[in-house]
C-alpha cells in the first residue's frame, strides 16, 4: 500500500465524485485544499450531484457522467476516457467502488489517488488504507486525507449557490427569505434514519400555532406520499416534494429561517449553507456524519444520559431497524425537537 503525496502546483486534476448528495457536500474541504495549493479542478459527477459542485467556487469545471448508478457501462466509460485522455496529471477517486476508478485508469491519468476499496490495486497508483468499519472517521476527514495533508480540525463544508438562481426559486414558490421553516422528513438510505411521520406533523402544527410560520416540506419524488401524510396533519404546510430541482432545493434551504431534518443529503446541504438547523439522528451517528455547521443543533437519544434503557443498539447503520422498533426515533418526541429548535443559534 502507498500513501497520498501532494501534487505539483498548477496540475490539472480530475475528481471522481461520490454518488450521494451528503457525501458530495463533505468533499468540499478537500477540494478547497486542492485548489488552494494550485490545482485546477474538474469534477466528474452523476447528473443528480452536479448542482452541489456547481455551488463550489473552487471547481473550475463539472463533467456530467452519462452513467446510471448501477452497472459497469464499459463502452460508455471507455468513450469518455478517450475524450479525457491527456488532459489531467492527477485524479482523485473519492468513491470506494471498482467502477469509479475505471475512468481515470482508462484515461491513462498518470497519478490516480484513492482508498484501497473494491479490488482496485491495479487501478490506483496511490492507495490509502480503508479504516475498519468499527472505526469510522468523520467523513470530511476521510475525504480530506486524500490530499496527503493532515486534517484540519473543525473544517466545515461551504457552498455558494448562484444568487440569481436562488432568488428565482423563491419567487417561483412565493416565499420570502427567512419567512418559512423547512422540514425534510425523508432519508434515501432507509427508514431507520427517518423520524416518524406523525412526529413531523405534530412539529409542523406547533410551528403554525407558536409562530404562524409557513412550513415547507422538501423531498424527492419518491417522498411525495410521505410529505402528503405530514401535510394531512398540518394543512398549512406547502408540500414541494418532487417539485424542485436540487438547485432549487438548495435555494429554499439556504433562505429558510430554520431547517429540521433527518441525517440526509439535504441536512448536509443546509449545514454547508450555514442555515439554522436541527438534525435528528437515529440509526446513524453524528460522530461520523454530523452537520458541520456552527448553527446546528444535533439530537440523538444515544447521547441522552436521561434516556432509559440506554440505546446499546445505536448506531447500527442499518437501513431498516434490525430489532423492529426504531426506538431511537420513535422516542424522540416532537416536544424535544421543538426545544432543540429554540436552542439552535
Amino acid at each position: 500500500m502507498s500513501t497520498s503525496t501532494p501534487t505539483e502546483p498548477g496540475v490539472q486534476a480530475l475528481v471522481i465524485a461520490p454518488q450521494w448528495v451528503g457525501d458530495a457536500v463533505m468533499t468540499e474541504p478537500l477540494l478547497r485544499r486542492l485548489q488552494a495549493r494550485g490545482e485546477r479542478l474538474t469534477v466528474a459527477a452523476l447528473p443528480h450531484i452536479v448542482p452541489v459542485y456547481q455551488a463550489m467556487p473552487q471547481v473550475a469545471q463539472v463533467v456530467t457522467l452519462p452513467f446510471p448508478r448501477s452497472g459497469l457501462q464499459w463502452q460508455a466509460r471507455r468513450k469518455l476516457a478517450h475524450e479525457l485522455a491527456g488532459q489531467f496529471g492527477v485524479a482523485y477517486v473519492l468513491p470506494n467502488s471498482f467502477k469509479s476508478a475505471l475512468l481515470p485508469f482508462l484515461a491513462r491519468i498518470p497519478k490516480r489517488i484513492g482508498y484501497t476499496g473494491e479490488a482496485r490495486i491495479g487501478l490506483l497508483t496511490q492507495r490509502l488504507r480503508n479504516p475498519p468499519r468499527t472505526e469510522r472517521p468523520p467523513m470530511v476527514a476521510f475525504y480530506s486525507a486524500l490530499s496527503g495533508q493532515a486534517a484540519v480540525e473543525h473544517d466545515r463544508p461551504q457552498l455558494r449557490p448562484d444568487t440569481a438562481h436562488s432568488a428565482a426559486a423563491l419567487q417561483r414558490f412565493n416565499l420570502t427569505p427567512g419567512g418559512y421553516v423547512v422540514l425534510v422528513p425523508g432519508a434515501e438510505y432507509g427508514s431507520a434514519k427517518r423520524w416518524p411521520t406523525a412526529h413531523f406533523a405534530a412539529l409542523a402544527a406547533q410551528l403554525r400555532y407558536s409562530h404562524s410560520l409557513p412550513v415547507v416540506l422538501l423531498g424527492a419524488a419518491k417522498e411525495i406520499a410521505l410529505c402528503e401524510a405530514i401535510a394531512l396533519g398540518a394543512p398549512h404546510a406547502l408540500n414541494l416534494a418532487g417539485q424542485t430541482s436540487l438547485g432549487e432545493a438548495m435555494a429554499l434551504l439556504g433562505s429558510a429561517r430554520h431547517v429540521v431534518s433527518n441525517d440526509s443529503g439535504l441536512m448536509h446541504l443546509a449545514a454547508a449553507l450555514g442555515v439554522r438547523q436541527t438534525a435528528i439522528f437515529g440509526s446513524s451517528s453524528p460522530l461520523h456524519t454530523p452537520p458541520l455547521n456552527a448553527r446546528a443543533r444535533v439530537l440523538w437519544l444515544k447521547h441522552d444520559a436521561s434516556y432509559q434503557p440506554p440505546l446499546d443498539c445505536a448506531p447500527c447503520f442499518a437501513r431498516e431497524c434490525p430489532l423492529g422498533h426504531t426506538r431511537c426515533l420513535q422516542d424522540m418526541k416532537p416536544s424535544t425537537v421543538w426545544a432543540g429548535m429554540l436552542e439552535a443559534v
